[in-house]
């Protein structure tokens, strides 16, 4: 690792923050799937980047966010994106209070405020959901300029100088729409592949250490049988998913392991042929 990414994890690590933001530092535990993606990544932050995660949905994108906030142990506010996504969602809104027998107009920051402001994390999750007309507001924020005048206040706002932007995007799904070049230009994008191979032998060790070998080693090749299913198009790319992986595996502990991957995998799947395949995989590997 380089010494700018010690030099700024030290920097950021003596920040002293309040018990509330303390519960907004992530948990860490990212597992790379690549050999220099995870450090790129951190050193992209050091050097005030703003990331995009662009990966298939299970593929960790929303862990390496909490990795990246535990490493630097900064606070992290979340925006899951939607057509529904506005401004107010965005930088706050104003509101009534009761004070001293008065009626008076506060306003309640939002995510992006709070943010930039603290000189936190902000992730914004799904980023390609959120309607195109929403999301210039961000424009400044996100290019050198760094900063926000408040469309409801008139607050100018100039960020923190460890406030760090990182947006997930999940590309081809339904509900989605490109980024415009004008806001990808803003960004640093990182492929997230899933999780195979050693790297994933590796992560199930150490999230399943009481789990039989014989539990693991069916596992870890259903997840291949899958993954070379999803590639060749006979499976959609969630089936693929690590995150459900997961959860099939912890259910597996306690019940039936084939009850277990049609609960945490099959059943998410629209399309009753995928649904079949993937329980015919799994009676591949679990006797």
């Amino acid at each position: 690792m380089s010494n700018l990414f010690t030099d700024v994890q030290k920097q950021r690590k003596s920040r002293i923050h309040d018990e509330l933001d303390q519960m907004l530092i992530g948990n860490g535990g990212y597992v790379s799937p690549l050999k220099y993606l995870w450090e790129d990544i951190l050193l992209s932050v050091s050097l005030h980047k703003n990331v995009l995660l662009k990966g298939p949905s299970g593929s960790g994108k929303t862990k390496i966010a909490e990795s990246i906030s535990f490493e630097f142990n900064q606070p992290m506010h979340s925006i899951n994106c939607s057509v529904d996504l506005d401004a107010e969602a965005l930088i706050g809104y104003k509101t009534l209070v009761q004070q001293n027998g008065n009626t008076q107009i506060e306003f309640v920051e939002g995510p992006v405020v709070k943010a930039m402001k603290k000189g936190h994390i902000l992730y914004i999750d799904e980023i390609n959901m959120a309607k195109p007309e929403t999301l210039p507001i961000l424009h400044s924020v996100l290019d050198h300029r760094r900063m926000l005048t408040n469309p409801f206040t008139g607050e100018v706002i100039v960020a923190h100088e460890d406030f760090t932007v990182i947006a997930a995007i999940n590309e081809g799904y339904i509900g989605t729409s490109p980024l415009n070049e004008a806001l990808k230009n803003r960004f640093i994008s990182f492929l997230i592949p899933y999780l195979s191979g050693q790297p994933l032998k590796n992560l199930f060790k150490r999230e399943f250490p009481e789990a039989s070998l014989t539990l693991i080693t069916s596992m870890l090749n259903l997840s291949e049988d899958i993954f070379i299913q999803a590639k060749n198009g006979l499976l959609s790319e969630e089936a693929a998913s690590i995150r459900s992986l997961l959860d099939a595996t912890e259910l597996a502990q306690y019940m039936d392991p084939k009850r277990a991957i049609q609960y945490a995998i099959a059943e998410k799947m629209e399309d009753e042929t995928e649904k079949d395949l993937i329980i015919e995989l799994a009676n591949t590997w679990l006797k």
